[in-house]
């Protein structure tokens, strides 16, 4: 598939999302569209599937009958199968074109509907995969009147939609493109542009995504693993994957529940094997869940100055013990910044994305960065990024890269990127080229004049462990000099054409008759 292709696919999918816009929210319909997608998904996979069982038979997945007693040991059969490779099982009747088809002649499927994404779940239980697929579906409510004012006006829309989509080819066969988790990733970016504040729990620019993961894969062409403790969409951690030639295991942990199940459909749609994911529910602060574990490489775009309990129990945790002082109840953002580093591996690398003000600002906060740098030098790098890139907040903000073992121990490189942006109409956007700079400015770690700095370790000391990236990178444009003579000349002249042009304006007065504007008062 081309580019202008898969430009046409995302415009398309996105019409199709938007008739279900007038009855709901951005963040509302997103979870019924891309649900929808998802089932589409899974429905193609396992025809797929069952088609290679069944190759040589004379028969394919959609002409086996659940009533005809000679087809029942082939859907036996194609379902042991499935659960065991693929994680869950369908039925012919289940598939996503066979509702879809009885949606287009009329038919009321929803009850069928709802039925059979609860039955994928039950599929799954007692199995390996049963953690990756439970409650998937739960934000599906088929019976919201947010779909319709009865079971009627509902049914028409949802088959409406099942309609649209099965139209559409997803080309899930081809390995050599993911057609799809492109398109999914694109509507997951443009839900994000039109939900506000909300946005930023579950989705991080694509272009911040991909610079937090050439960062953290830097001189790798494969990771034993990756983490996101804050991980949303799961579209980071994808994006980590993406950078190089493979992952062995993927693990995350997201608060909201909605956006849990986002990220565990968004790494099966992206082909992630249910055995190579790992996305647990719960607040990774307060319940960590998977603290025994050290990963390769760490990533996370954590809620801004989140407010968290900051309870002195914490300082008996293993993660902030050594500090000796908690992050504040009102900006959580160092207590993320601790519990990642306490993750990491000893030669794995960590890029978060923050607030300024964990650069700078006092207190116990201050204390926490003091440790980081005098006690641990884990701080690699510091960059600045421009301001009003992420959805629903237009403040600028800052990636610290930390690595325990580092190569360049007597230093910490400083790079200013905020001012290379495109601007675009409600949110400034990070381009390839600028996104290429910066990467190339980590690599090299060199003073570029007004851009980046490397700073030693007693500069960093000297100013108070204050990492605010204008006390090392100095960009500050001087004017041209002002030639005061020059001016003063320039002034004389005016003053001299002044008084010509009074003089001239004087002898018309006289020619009329009246009296000159410039006539003393008497």
């Amino acid at each position: 598939m081309t580019q202008v292709q898969l430009q046409q696919l995302q415009k398309q999918l996105w019409n199709i999302a938007n008739t279900l816009r007038g009855t709901m929210g951005a963040d509302e319909f997103r979870d019924y569209i891309l649900g929808f997608i998802f089932f589409k998904y899974l429905s193609e996979k396992s025809v797929n599937f069952a088609n290679e069982l069944l190759d040589g038979e004379d028969l394919s997945f959609l002409e086996l009958d659940e009533n005809n007693a000679e087809h029942v040991p082939y859907i036996e059969e194609i379902k042991k199968n499935a659960i065991a490779e693929v994680g869950y099982a369908l039925t012919p009747k289940q598939l996503f074109h066979t509702l879809a088809e009885r949606g287009r002649q009329g038919e009321f499927i929803l009850d069928d509907l709802t039925a059979t994404l609860k039955s994928i779940e039950q599929s799954t239980l007692g199995t390996d995969s049963a953690d990756d697929f439970a409650n998937l579906f739960e934000d599906l409510d088929l019976n919201s009147t947010k779909l319709g004012n009865n079971a009627s006006d509902r049914n028409a829309l949802v088959a409406k939609v099942l309609s649209h989509l099965d139209d559409i080819d997803f080309d899930i066969s081809n390995t050599e493109a993911d057609v799809l988790g492109d398109a999914y990733e694109y509507l997951i970016g443009e839900f994000a542009s039109g939900a506000g504040k909300k946005a930023g729990e579950f989705y991080t620019p694509q272009t911040v995504s991909t610079l937090l993961a050439k960062i953290v894969t830097q001189g790798k062409d494969r990771l034993r693993s990756v983490y996101d403790p804050t991980c949303g969409s799961g579209s980071l951690l994808l994006r980590v994957k993406r950078e190089v030639k493979d992952v062995d295991m993927i693990y995350g942990q997201e608060m909201n529940r909605t956006t849990y199940n986002l990220a565990r459909m968004n790494m099966i749609l992206h082909d992630v094997h249910f055995a190579k994911f790992d996305i647990k529910q719960e607040n990774t602060l307060t319940r960590p869940q998977h603290l025994d574990k050290k990963f390769d490489a760490v990533v996370a775009n954590p809620p801004f100055s989140a407010k968290w309990s900051a309870d002195p129990l914490f300082l008996q945790d293993e993660r902030f013990a050594s500090y000796g002082k908690l992050a504040p109840s009102s900006k959580a953002d160092m207590a993320f910044v601790q519990h990642m580093l306490y993750q990491l591996d000893d030669n794995g690398t960590m890029a978060v994305v923050l607030p300024h003000g964990v650069l700078f600002r006092g207190s116990s906060e201050g204390v926490i960065r003091q440790y980081l740098i005098e006690q641990l030098n884990v701080v690699d790098a510091i960059i600045g990024l421009p301001a009003n890139i992420f959805y629903g907040t237009s403040i600028p903000t800052c990636i610290l890269v930390l690595k325990k073992n580092r190569e360049h121990k007597d230093n910490i490189l400083f790079i200013d990127a905020s001012n290379d942006f495109e601007k675009q109409k409600n949110q400034n956007k990070l381009l390839s080229e600028h996104l290429d700079k910066i990467v190339a400015a980590f690599e090299k770690r060199e003073n570029i004049e007004k851009y980046a700095h490397v700073a030693t370790l007693q500069e960093v000391k000297d100013n108070d462990y204050n990492l605010n990236i204008p006390r090392y990178v100095d960009t500050f444009e001087a004017e041209a000099e002002i030639d005061l003579d020059a001016i003063a000349k320039q002034l004389q002249a005016l003053e001299q054409d002044s008084q010509e042009t009074d003089a001239i304006i004087a002898d018309f007065c006289k020619e009329l008759g009246i009296v000159s504007p410039f006539a003393e008062v008497k």
